[in-house]
């Protein structure tokens, strides 16, 4: 796939060019490059935002400005820090123990694993367990409650050294990692090659249909190389031996799949009803169709004036604005419209990693929850707004003064 230095642009799984815009979000720079106080005066790189849609398998993709090993070698964000991400890995780790019959005799391992927020649950079942995890930062983090951890980037190669000291899953997960990863080809080779013959794959990402019926283009950040529907993830893994045989809807990140996946000579599993029913329902939605995807450009450039709209009224009326929250997503929406301390005086996050830093671009300084009720804003911006009811009983205390709450996605909204 092209870089931006005259190569022509290919999809990264089928090779077709990449000629057709999704949207194009223009600069940006990398949405979890936090900034130190002494790096303000320093130059910050910027890259384009600019995402395309293959024409043949309808992958929406990112081309690759940075490389994965210049976002994740050190990471900023540890899942154990939201509440509801944790009950949500708890509730699927019941589940799944229970589904395909998980004991002290079976093995997990995640993609991705970040800081054990999910294996912890396994591990506590009395199933062993293994993470990767390409943060080392993150991976000591895991390591230090006990969990077996490979602080690497997964591929092919690393699957093959994994299966070959008898380390092959028989549950093989990977929450918000396909997006992560721009070398699509070789992700699917190494999952085909870590899994054991009756084993099966859980793999959560972001629908796409759901991104583009909320307007949820904040989603869309230099680390997330690819957007997936159903149909063209199942066509990618098909490519490669593996079969779709049933998905889920989930709520989180604004709407999810989680697709359970097998190997293709595992006849026991069947797909599902709900399966075909999905992917008659994004056919019926367009999702094969070009023209779908062309329209979502002007969507968010209308989303963008509400927003811009609304600051300038509230700013006109004297009003005070801060941020809860400095998720990528928030970064990627504040770049995109424009919007630094002229309009939000700081925002706040609950992870000490974050508190004392400046974001990307925009210069917003992070500090701790409290700050909120020391300066007492008139409105706060739910930057996270997948957690928007987490955040909101959190933080009611705002309600005392008359502060009020607003989201930005899928449209301006205070409450």
């Amino acid at each position: 796939m092209g870089t931006g230095n005259g190569e022509e642009r290919r999809c990264r799984f089928c090779g077709t060019p990449l000629t057709d815009t999704f949207v194009d979000l223009g600069v940006s720079p990398l949405a979890n490059s936090y900034r130190k106080e002494a790096d303000l005066d320093q130059v910050e790189p910027f890259y384009p935002l600019h995402v395309y849609v293959c024409s043949e398998c309808f992958l929406v993709q990112l081309n690759e400005q940075s490389r994965p090993q210049d976002i994740f070698s050190e990471y900023a964000y540890f899942s154990s820090y939201s509440d509801s991400w944790l009950k949500h890995a708890a509730d699927f780790a019941g589940e799944a123990i229970k589904k395909f019959a998980l004991d002290s005799n079976s093995r997990v391992v995640e993609i991705g694993s970040n800081d054990g927020y999910m294996l912890r649950f396994f591990m506590e079942a009395g199933i062993p367990s293994l993470g990767i995890e390409p943060a080392a930062n993150v991976a000591a983090v895991a390591r230090e409650q006990g969990i077996e951890t490979v602080a690497s980037f997964f591929d092919s190669r690393l699957a093959g050294e994994l299966a070959a000291a008898g380390k092959e899953a028989d549950l093989l997960i990977g929450n918000n990692v396909l997006a992560h990863i721009p070398r699509t080809n070789d992700l699917l080779e190494g999952m085909k090659k870590l899994l054991k013959p009756d084993g099966v794959i859980s793999m959560e990402f972001p629908h796409l249909l759901s991104l583009m019926e909320q307007n949820q283009f904040d989603t869309i950040y230099h680390e997330h190389y690819s957007y997936y529907s159903l149909s063209t993830a199942a066509r990618i893994f098909a490519a490669h031996g593996l079969s779709l045989f049933d998905v889920e809807l989930l709520p989180t990140h604004g709407g999810s799949l989680r697709i359970f996946a097998a190997h293709d000579e595992n006849n026991g599993r069947r797909p599902t009803g709900r399966l075909e029913e999905l992917l008659e329902t994004e056919r019926e939605k367009g999702l094969l169709d070009l023209k779908t995807y062309r329209a979502f450009d002007a969507e968010v450039k209308k989303v963008k004036r509400e927003i811009l709209k609304f600051l300038i009224g509230i700013k006109d009326e004297g009003k005070s604005i801060a941020g809860y929250g400095a998720p990528a997503k928030g970064n990627t929406l504040l770049n995109y419209c424009g919007i630094g301390t002229d309009f939000i005086d700081y925002t706040v996050d609950r992870s000490p990693h974050k508190q004392g830093l400046y974001l990307p671009g925009s210069r917003i300084p992070v500090y701790e929850p409290e700050k909120i009720f020391e300066t007492k804003p008139d409105y706060l911006l739910i930057l996270p707004w997948n957690l928007r009811e987490e955040i909101a009983g959190q933080m009611k205390g705002i309600r005392d003064w008359g502060g009020r709450f607003v989201v930005f996605i899928p449209q301006v909204e205070a409450f």
